[in-house]
């Protein structure tokens, strides 16, 4: 079983920077896809940001394109992503979630962590 738990949420002004973590617990990390994604009040979640099983690609939403960058470690099981250029439209609660792509399948979400860009 696969566990997911986020950390490094909080509240930042316009233009600061975050840093959010997803620790990986369970077995072949390197086997699943990660992302991140988020869901601001009354609107649907969101694709953020996703890294390959290998790490060698990324992608992401055009919102956060050239500000946020998404990794992995996978001596430390875990994938962050880096947050800079705050907007208050970033406000949202932000999920990550792993999706197995080789030898199996299962898809996983962590229970979310909250950001607020606000002044």
């Amino acid at each position: 079983q696969v566990q997911l738990v986020e950390s490094g949420g909080g509240l930042v002004q316009p233009g600061g920077s975050l840093r959010l973590s997803c620790a990986f617990s369970g077995f072949s990390f390197s086997t699943y896809v990660m992302s991140w994604y988020r869901q601001a009040p009354g609107k649907e979640r969101e694709l953020v940001a996703v890294i390959t099983h290998t790490g060698d690609s990324t992608n992401y939403g055009d919102s956060v394109k050239g500000r946020f960058t998404i990794s992995r470690d996978k001596t430390k099981n875990t994938v962050y992503l880096q947050m800079n250029s705050l907007k208050p439209e970033d406000t949202a609660v932000y999920y990550c979630n792993a999706r197995r792509v080789v030898f199996g399948n299962g898809n996983y979400w962590g229970q979310g962590t909250q950001v607020t860009v606000s002044s």
